[in-house]
């Protein structure tokens, strides 16, 4: 299958990429009504950062029961379940009365949007081999990256013009109009005879496995301690340029629109280069770019600066580098596993949104009105990003050579 991927495969790409942008969409759109929703429910920043966290604590787990289905099942009847999760999911959202209800309905909406990009990602490993998946993923990005790039401005327009919850609504016809483009263009990638029996104990046994494999684990963190920044980012920004800055709603989502433009700029670079150069050598050049910036957040951070272009220009090569980092991390990651891409795609996302539920309610946690939560959280992952990197691929391959 991988080596003789159709050429109708291109024509899916702005559908697999929808199916993508349930997270983005569903984090970004919302993100200029932090401050408002204070004032709504009558509670407090750290609360309202909670909806956020617990949104990616559902995303995270997600995978682990979706990859499994997928590799049993297929991957369109799963994606098509899932939808109608989110739907449902995103409505109750609409309609909360109070804010522990939201948090809960937002862990719910998570459940249904989790399947997206996981079964995408298989699916690209389906068709592609490694050198073309990296390609096809970065792509991808390109057209995925149109959603965080427009969502906080469109929900800053929703929240000015229709109030918080017409946002929510938004997101449920999205969900609708993904199952009416699943029904009429995607076929089913994964043959009858690549599925796999579905059984707890060899579901466990495939994730013991991969978790015990360096390589993978090298590969996988490197891009989920990059994420893992950027929803600490995505949790402390709307307080910080909103609040602290007094930037209004619509112009941080040109703010945000900046940083989403750079990673589009990447991962447009990327996919023309990744063909010549391969997936390692781009992986390489993001995380020295990843490693150099944690160093200079740190001291943006604990230097107190409290300039909205300072912090604006010591994020943004963060952001840029993401797109080097996280389409050849993942291709790399599941490289090795053709028998099983769904569970491996799986346990990357749910490590990736896992560290990012974790380090977005640290954020919430810590804030006390400053940069300094945000920055320094973010510097810290993009640290442990790099270092990882080195430890578990970089001098691991030195020692014992493998195929890269």
């Amino acid at each position: 299958m991988a080596d003789a991927a159709p050429r109708r495969f291109r024509i899916l790409l702005p559908v697999l990429a929808m199916l993508s942008a349930f997270a983005p969409l569903s984090i970004d759109m919302y993100l200029p009504s932090f401050p408002l929703l204070t004032q709504a429910f009558h509670t407090d920043a750290s609360r309202v950062q909670l909806t956020l966290s617990a949104f990616l604590l559902g995303f995270g787990f997600s995978p682990l029961v979706y990859g499994p289905l997928a590799d049993r099942f297929g991957r369109r009847p799963v994606l098509l379940g899932a939808a109608v999760l989110y739907i449902v999911a995103s409505a109750l959202c609409a309609v909360a009365t109070d804010i522990e209800h939201l948090i809960a309905l937002r862990f719910l909406q998570a459940l249904g949007a989790g399947a997206g990009p996981v079964i995408v990602r298989a699916i690209i490993r389906d068709l592609y081999t490694h050198e073309e998946a990296a390609r096809t993923m970065s792509l991808m990005m390109v057209i995925v990256g149109a959603a965080p790039m427009l969502a906080p401005s469109i929900g800053g327009i929703l929240l000015v013009e229709f109030g918080w919850r017409s946002i929510f609504w938004v997101l449920s016809g999205f969900g609708l109009v993904c199952i009416v483009l699943v029904q009429l263009a995607l076929r089913e990638s994964l043959p009858a005879q690549f599925r796999r029996p579905l059984a707890f104990k060899s579901t466990l046994g495939s994730y013991a496995s991969l978790l015990t494999n360096a390589r993978y684990l090298g590969f996988v963190l490197t891009g989920s301690l990059l994420f893992a920044g950027m929803f600490a980012y995505l949790s402390g920004s709307p307080f910080v340029f909103i609040e602290l800055f007094g930037v209004s709603e619509r112009f941080y989502g040109v703010l945000f629109a900046l940083n989403v433009g750079g990673m589009v700029l990447m991962a447009t670079v990327n996919s023309r280069l990744v063909r010549r150069h391969g997936p390692r050598k781009m992986l390489k050049a993001g995380v020295v770019i990843v490693a150099l910036t944690g160093i200079v957040l740190l001291i943006v951070g604990f230097s107190g600066a409290n300039s909205l272009p300072v912090v604006v220009a010591s994020l943004f090569p963060l952001f840029c580098a993401l797109s080097l980092v996280a389409p050849n991390a993942t291709a790399s990651a599941l490289q090795d596993f053709p028998h099983m891409a769904g569970t491996a795609s799986a346990l990357a996302g749910a490590l990736q949104f896992g560290l990012g539920a974790l380090t977005g309610a640290l954020v919430g946690v810590w804030h006390d009105g400053t940069a300094l939560p945000m920055m320094v959280t973010v510097g810290l992952c993009a640290l442990a990003s790099a270092t990882l990197y080195l430890v578990l691929v970089v001098r691991r391959e030195r020692r014992m050579p493998t195929r890269r």
